[in-house]
């Protein structure tokens, strides 16, 4: 099959094109975001290859169909990006890779948490600058500490593997519960009895209606005082200008984000170059108690090559005529 895969960097070209060899697709790489504008680039192709920040929605979706576009394939779990109900409309499968490295997320959030409570990111330039004082880089013992956990599938339950090592107590909040996490201990809760009482809050739910902006003004009321929030899931489940207000009120006592609202301006895109017109974002990265990092929680050897491999089974299942398990309807919430 022919497919234009957008939004590419050197990366994906590497493992795409290693997954490829044994099925021989027709793979043209385009740097270029999916929008209504590039569209035109996947003229003629029977499927376009697509990321997290591709804009796929109703209009650019008409566009792909009108020059012969039957398949979207997504390389990546999300997709509030996609508007499925045109799809469904317009006669375009949708697949995606619903799961691909939920090690490493889990293992990235850890590494947030340990960076914050540490000050590993602050001591790491204080050492460059031959500033060896220790003032300002206290932490704490994780160990007996309670850590809240959001969302309890995959990397949720990996997450609880991980602290459950360092000897934390787990609070989980799910819709559906996960019997491997309550087999570590994890004690399933509601929202203002996790928020009360976790010292910790780690986010790893879906991105719906009910949970856009699940951390806001009303949600900060009800934390522990001190809290350090860490969220690798996606940037909206956090309402970013209450969160301001949190930090500047020391109600929330750190910050650990893989992920932003807003991000789609901004990340994977080397802009070091130039004025940053985010204000909001631009406040975030003024405070110390803060530590950004842009979207590569997913970015591992194994993620990669398993998003690469899983990616052209899809594509695979469709071209045959084969049931995919991994094909997205409109019914369902990114």
């Amino acid at each position: 099959m022919k497919v234009a895969v957008f939004s590419t960097k050197a990366y994906d070209r590497k493992f795409l094109s290693a997954a490829n060899s044994p099925t021989q697709h027709e793979l043209v790489f385009f740097e270029p975001r999916l929008n209504r504008d590039t569209a035109i680039l996947a003229a003629g192709f029977p499927a376009v290859c697509v990321f997290v920040h591709d804009q796929v929605d109703a209009p650019t979706l008409e566009l792909l169909a009108s020059r012969g576009t039957r398949l979207v394939v997504l390389r990546c779990a999300g997709f509030n990006n996609v508007d499925l109900q045109a799809a469904a409309d317009l006669g375009i499968t949708v697949v995606r890779v619903p799961a691909y490295s939920p090690y490493g997320v889990a293992e990235h959030a850890v590494g947030l948490i340990l960076s914050l409570n540490r000050k590993i990111h602050r001591a790491y330039n204080r050492v460059r600058e031959g500033n060896f004082s220790i003032d300002g880089l206290l932490g704490f013992n994780l160990h007996e500490r309670t850590v809240g956990i959001i969302g309890t599938g995959k990397i949720g339950l990996i997450l609880g593997q991980i602290m459950k090592g360092f000897g934390c107590e787990l609070l989980a909040y799910d819709v559906y519960r996960n019997p491997e996490l309550q087999a570590l201990g994890g004690k399933y809760v509601e929202l203002p009895e996790l928020f009360a009482n976790s010292d910790i809050i780690s986010l790893h739910c879906p991105l719906t209606l009910e949970t856009h902006h699940l951390i806001n003004a009303e949600a900060i009321e009800q934390i522990k005082s001190g809290v350090m929030l860490i969220n690798t899931s996606r940037g909206a489940l956090i309402d970013t200008q209450a969160v301001i207000e949190g930090l500047k009120s020391g109600k929330i006592g750190y910050l650990g984000v893989d992920v932003y609202e807003q991000e789609s301006e901004l990340f994977f895109e080397d802009l070091s170059g130039e004025i940053i017109q985010d204000d909001i974002f631009q406040r975030l990265t003024t405070f110390p108690n803060v530590l950004i990092t842009g979207h590569q929680a997913f970015f591992t050897a194994e993620a990669l090559h398993n998003i690469a491999e899983t990616t052209f089974a899809n594509i695979a299942d469709v071209e045959k005529g084969h049931p995919c398990t991994n094909e997205i309807r409109a019914q369902f919430s990114a």
